[in-house]
C-alpha cells in the first residue's frame, strides 16, 4: 500500500506534468491581456461558523464597494484592469468556484462583482482543511482561463493549518514557479500562530504576504487592506505595512 508521504509525491508529480501539457493555451482560445488575475480563496471548511463565513464575505463585498480599492482597480485599467474570481474550499478534493471570472475596470464591474460575491450560494463542506488542494485547485483556474497577466495571484484566507491532503509548501513551491504569487490572510481565533505557518508554508512569490486579524470584527477591514495591497500597482511593489509579515 502507498503511504501517505509517498502518495502527496505522486500526485505532485501528476500535478506537475498537467501544468507541462497544458502551459499553451489552445490556439481557438482568444486571450486578453489583464494586469492582474486574482484567485479569492474562501474557507468554508467546518471550523469556519456561519458568522466567520458571513463576515469574509462581507469583508469582500464592502471591499470591492469601498472607494480606495476601486481606485486601485481603476489605476490598473490601462493594463487591462483585474481578473478576479471567488473559490469556496475546504479539504483536499472539496473547492468549488462560485464566481467566475470577471474582468474589473472601474466602479460599475467593480459593483457587479460585490454583488456576485454577496449572491453566491453558501457551501459547506467536511470539517478538514486543504490548503495544498485549493493552491493547486486555484492554480488550474488560472492556467485554464482566457487571461493573460501581468501579475497573478491567489489569495487564501483561511483560519486553521492543512490537515487534508498533500503539504501546501510542496505545491506552493511548484505553484510560485508558475509565476503566480501566493498570500494569506489569516483569522487568529482559533490557532493563535496561524500566520507564522502561512508564512512558512503558504504564501510565496514576488512580494508575497500574510496578513492577520485576531478576531470576527476585524476580518472586514482585513479583507479591504489585504485587497489594496494586492490590487494597487504602488502598494504591491512599495515597502510592505506593520501588519504583513513575509515569507523570507
Amino acid at each position: 500500500m502507498m503511504t501517505s508521504h509517498l502518495r502527496d509525491w505522486f500526485v505532485l508529480a501528476c500535478f506537475g506534468v498537467a501544468v507541462l501539457a497544458q502551459l499553451a493555451p489552445s490556439s481557438a482560445q482568444t486571450m486578453t491581456r489583464v494586469d492582474l488575475e486574482l484567485v479569492l480563496a474562501v474557507d468554508t471548511s467546518g471550523s469556519v461558523d456561519s458568522n466567520e463565513y458571513k463576515l469574509q464575505i462581507e469583508g469582500l463585498v464592502l471591499a470591492f464597494r469601498d472607494p480606495a480599492v476601486i481606485a486601485a482597480i481603476i489605476g490598473t485599467s490601462a493594463a487591462g484592469g483585474v481578473a478576479a474570481t471567488l473559490v469556496h474550499w475546504s479539504s483536499a478534493n472539496e473547492q468549488e468556484q462560485t464566481v467566475p471570472w470577471t474582468v474589473l475596470k472601474n466602479e460599475q464591474t467593480a459593483h457587479d462583482f460585490a454583488d456576485a460575491i454577496a449572491a453566491a450560494p453558501t457551501r459547506r463542506f467536511s470539517d478538514s482543511t486543504g490548503i495544498g488542494g485549493v493552491l493547486r485547485y486555484s492554480e488550474r483556474l488560472i492556467r485554464r482561463n482566457r487571461f493573460v497577466g501581468r501579475r497573478k495571484s491567489i489569495d487564501v484566507s483561511g483560519d486553521g493549518a492543512n490537515n487534508s491532503g498533500i503539504p501546501p509548501g510542496l505545491v506552493r513551491d511548484m505553484v510560485t514557479d508558475e509565476g503566480i504569487t501566493v498570500n494569506g490572510l489569516t483569522i487568529l481565533t482559533d490557532e493563535p500562530h496561524l500566520h507564522h505557518y502561512f508564512a512558512e508554508n503558504v504564501i510565496g512569490g514576488a512580494g508575497a504576504f500574510v496578513m492577520s486579524v485576531n478576531d470576527y470584527a476585524d476580518i472586514v477591514i482585513g479583507m479591504r487592506n489585504k485587497l489594496l495591497r494586492e490590487i494597487s500597482i504602488n502598494i504591491a511593489l512599495g515597502p510592505q505595512p506593520k501588519m504583513v509579515t513575509a515569507r523570507p
